[in-house]
């Protein structure tokens, strides 16, 4: 139930930091900022897959750039970002 909370905290971060950093607005609400983080979470991990899970600032900021091509790329197959 923990890990549960602490990926909705962490993507709601995550999104945030995301949508903030990146040029232009990204009009989303809530849940669609904690999904935008997870994801960004999910993609950078899956680039990295290293199998270190220990929270390290390399990997919040891979998440962070992780939400933000997802970002782009929404925009490039025309969603509503």
């Amino acid at each position: 139930m923990l890990n549960i909370i602490g990926a909705i905290i962490s993507g709601l971060v995550i999104g945030v930091l995301a949508r903030f950093f990146y040029p232009g607005e990204v009009p989303l609400g809530w849940i669609s900022t904690i999904l935008l983080g997870v994801g960004g979470s999910l993609l950078a991990g899956w680039f990295a897959s290293r199998g270190n899970s220990d929270f390290s600032r390399a990997g919040c900021l891979a998440s962070i750039i992780g939400a933000i091509v997802l970002i782009f790329v929404g925009r490039l197959l025309g969603l509503n970002f």
